[in-house]
């Protein structure tokens, strides 16, 4: 079960994650997860470069390892990277050691001071731990969900949740991955057109 718009209540449990960003009235955040990978993160590179997006991507370490070339590329088109664990890993399900373990060979490859746990879920335990060890560490959530890693939406139905839920200062989830593609494939342009045609700004986290 997932809603659209991250719910004020989870934001309250988890303040010193980044939900959104605040006075920022006329401005999105996009970001994608689960990337770099052939056909989807080219895709989403060459959508992003014609309307003029810079975005942050929110890469998984061995997919960083696998397509070195595809990673390169999302950083000479001016988009910000950040970190989403070596494996995918659900930290609700992952003892600490290996969670943190996981994050450090990602970091190995991304170097990044932003970091987005898989699934969004993560231990209060776990965030202390990073925080100890990496100071300057930004752990970004989100205040909007696309659904587009949800088989059963049909691609309209997803655009028209997103269109109707995201304001100002939002941070956006989608996903550069296979299973997201179909659904990704139709928002992602679509959305873009409709938010540059509102005026909004975009940038990176």
């Amino acid at each position: 079960m997932y809603t659209v718009k991250t719910p004020w209540l989870l934001k309250k449990l988890y303040p010193k994650l980044r939900w959104n960003t605040e006075n920022s009235e006329h401005c999105l955040y996009i970001t994608f997860d689960d990337g770099p990978i052939p056909i989807v993160t080219p895709f989403v590179l060459n959508i992003l470069k014609q309307y003029n997006v810079k975005a942050s991507f929110f890469c998984i370490g061995d997919n960083v390892r696998k397509y070195p070339a595809i990673f390169k590329q999302i950083k000479i088109d001016g988009h910000a990277v950040g970190n989403h664990t070596f494996n995918h890993l659900n930290g609700w399900k992952t003892d600490d050691s290996t969670y943190l373990n996981n994050f450090r060979l990602a970091d190995d490859l991304i170097r990044s001071k932003l970091f987005r746990p898989p699934y969004g879920k993560i231990k209060r335990r776990q965030i202390q731990l990073l925080k100890n060890q990496f100071p300057d560490l930004q752990i970004v959530m989100w205040s909007i969900l696309t659904g587009d890693f949800d088989l059963g939406l049909k691609p309209e139905v997803c655009l028209k949740n997103v269109l109707k839920k995201t304001c100002g200062g939002d941070i956006i989830v989608f996903h550069d991955s296979l299973k997201a593609f179909d659904r990704l494939e139709y928002v992602l342009p679509c959305a873009l057109a409709y938010w540059s045609a509102q005026g909004y700004t975009f940038k990176t986290l």
